[in-house]
């Protein structure tokens, strides 16, 4: 389970995230919501330890403890090294996390299956056009088989079959026991994969939803639950 408390971060004189509080439960889908500039994506990047905390605390299971070994983080953004191959690439991500040979093996032949990756994967990833890099950055993400994934955007630059391959891994993911902690625009999405529903806006935390009784709550659909409550309050 992962907990944030009372967690603020500044950039400057803006909060990007003001006082947060939540905690993410193991075998959910956690979706962060809100518009440009809600501080989802300082959230996500709190959350995989790329930023520190100004004010609060994140903890894994009620503990500081490190825990970006059990961790896959997916940003909106691939990257890879571009003198590298996919494989290169995966294989070299896969041995910072001391994992076997035959292990690494094992695991890039399944996913490379699960995303259909084709022979490019061998190719220099310079050549790669987005949807190539952000299936590769998916792949390495997943390797180490980790128990929290964080995926910002998660449809960007993929094709409707990338699209559907992510929407059903996060699913098996999840029901697999993994925490899987997304951020899209997409209120559809939201609704349709998402437990849980976060959300923020200007850095604050407006509320949290059990997306599975959404009409119980008084709104139709998530489409309706976040313009109200948006405009609600802001």
């Amino acid at each position: 389970m992962i907990e944030f408390r009372n967690v603020s971060k500044k950039f400057g004189k803006k909060k990007a995230v003001d006082n947060i509080s939540f905690k993410i439960k193991e075998g959910e889908i956690f979706t962060l919501l809100g518009p440009n500039g809600a501080g989802k994506t300082t959230t996500m990047k709190l959350m995989a330890g790329l930023l520190l905390p100004d004010e609060g605390e994140i903890l894994l299971n009620g503990s500081k403890k490190e825990y970006k070994d059990f961790l896959g983080y997916i940003p909106d953004e691939p990257f890879i090294y571009p003198e590298l191959s996919g494989r290169e690439f995966i294989y070299f991500v896969a041995r910072l996390y001391k994992m076997k040979k035959n292990e690494i093996d094992e695991r890039f032949e399944k996913l490379c299956n699960r995303f259909e990756v084709g022979e490019w994967i061998d190719m220099p990833s310079s050549t790669y056009s987005h949807g190539m890099k952000q299936r590769v950055v998916f792949i390495q993400s997943l390797i180490h088989n980790p128990r929290i994934i964080i995926i910002d955007e998660p449809h960007v630059g993929l094709d409707p079959k990338g699209s559907k391959i992510v929407n059903e891994l996060m699913i098996e993911c999840a029901k697999n026991g993994a925490s899987v902690v997304l951020s899209t625009h997409s209120l559809h999405l939201a609704e349709e994969l998402s437990d849980r529903i976060c959300l923020i806006n200007n850095g604050k935390l407006l509320g949290i939803f059990d997306a599975h009784k959404i009409s119980e709550e008084g709104y139709k659909n998530v489409e309706e639950l976040y313009f109200r409550i948006t405009s609600e309050v802001f």
